[in-house]
């Protein structure tokens, strides 16, 4: 979490207006959603990935790392569709390949491997759109083009709250569980299971004095937030670039 907090910053893309990121990666995102093609979401991932990796310079290796969470998911998931169970005595589907166990065959339906396959190039293409996002456009610069699309001000400031309090919740975690180790709070299966309760118990005290004590300070301030940004330019190359993709990735899918 820190190290892709670090990377939104850092990245050479950062210097990119937001409004230019967003529009760009949850463009292709809803396109891909919308034209489900397996092409148009293989594309969309080769495209996102060239500019995190080539465009962002975010390591090849961590990419590769950020890509095994959710496939780990999407792989659980695509075995529950590939694979079916029924009774022998029933009428099949086209089967691709099947194995039966006393009264009951498993198999792979033609269908069943249509289905997965199109899952499959369409997650991937959708979360190297926010894979882009959250490596190139910090929360803050996030937060500032939603308050220029007009959404709520309270949805707003609870998403920088929720992600200001992730990092204080890993600090406090991270205190307390050197503490715990120092005084070899884990050196049996049985101590482990009490610090980790004392963890748990010690980290809600702390996160709700926290929130107390921020929630203190901003009424102190008349319940008023000042949000900066960076004076960022909109650059029409971009937005040419942009628009070009789109188009053609929308010709693309219509021709074929």
């Amino acid at each position: 979490m820190l190290l892709i907090d670090k990377y939104a910053y850092m990245n050479k893309l950062a210097s990119v207006h937001p409004l230019e990121k967003m529009t760009f990666s949850l463009g292709l995102l809803l396109l891909s959603l919308i034209m489900r093609d397996e092409r148009i979401s293989l594309i969309t991932f080769i495209v996102m990935s060239a500019f995190i990796i080539l465009g962002a310079k975010i390591p090849a290796k961590y990419y590769a790392k950020l890509l095994l969470l959710p496939g780990f998911f999407l792989l659980s998931s695509l075995a529950s569709i590939l694979i079916s169970i029924a009774p022998s005595t029933s009428t099949f589907p086209p089967i691709i390949w099947s194995f039966s166990i006393h009264h009951w065959t498993i198999f792979v339906g033609s269908a069943s491997l249509v289905t997965a396959q199109q899952l499959f190039f369409i997650v991937l293409g959708s979360i190297s759109c926010l894979y882009f996002l959250i490596l190139t456009t910090s929360v803050q610069s996030i937060c500032y083009v939603l308050r220029q699309w007009r959404l709520p001000t309270l949805f707003v400031e609870l998403v920088e709250l929720t992600y200001r309090f992730i990092f204080i919740f890993l600090d406090s975690m991270q205190k307390i569980h050197f503490a715990q180790q120092a005084r070899l709070g884990y050196s049996s299966p049985l101590q482990w299971l009490r610090s980790v309760s004392i963890l748990i118990a010690a980290l809600f005290v702390e996160m709700f004095q926290r929130s107390r004590e921020l929630n203190n300070a901003m009424e102190a301030r008349g319940g008023e937030t000042v949000y900066w940004q960076d004076d960022i330019i909109y650059n029409k190359k971009n937005w040419v670039g942009i628009a070009a993709i789109f188009i053609l990735l929308i010709i693309y899918g219509g021709l074929f």
